[in-house]
Formats: C-alpha cells, sequence, structure tokens
C-alpha cells in the first residue's frame, strides 16, 4: 500500500511519470523504499531546500502508522 501511494504521489510531481520506480525493502527494524526517477526530475522530486521530499516522507510516515519507513530518492541510472 505505501509503494503504491508513493508512487501515485511522485508521478504527480514529475514531468516523465512513466519512468518513476517504486520499489520496497525490508530491513529488521522497518522498510526502505527506493524511488527512482528520471535524471531530469530528480531536482522537482526533492524539491527547493528538500521540501517536497520532506512532505513525501511526512506523509508516507504518517500512512506507515508508527512503523520505521525510510524513503530514499535516486535517479533511475544510479547503482545502488
Amino acid at each position: 500500500m505505501l509503494e503504491e501511494a508513493l508512487e501515485h504521489l511522485v508521478k504527480g510531481i514529475v514531468a516523465n511519470s512513466d519512468e518513476v520506480q517504486v520499489r520496497a525493502k525490508r530491513l529488521r527494524k522497518g522498510k526502505v523504499l527506493e524511488v527512482r526517477v528520471h535524471p531530469d526530475d530528480l531536482g522537482k522530486v526533492i524539491g527547493r531546500n528538500g521540501r517536497t521530499a520532506k512532505a513525501l516522507r511526512t506523509v508516507i510516515g504518517s500512512l506507515a502508522g508508527g512503523r520505521y519507513v525510510r524513503v530514499d530518492l535516486l535517479d533511475l541510472h544510479e547503482v545502488r
């Protein structure tokens, strides 16, 4: 559910919405959501002074209901 919500929010922000990918990885203490976007859209997702990224993290954190969730923003070509 969190992955779909985050993907929907990010697709509304970016110009290349067909290239948005959200993957979930499990950690011992919670979840990591990796958001991959086109390199031209990375600045839009981060926002001025990180405001958009912080807002996305706040929304996803509230949807998680107290569980630990980390949101990482990456471009499509970044290897991790």
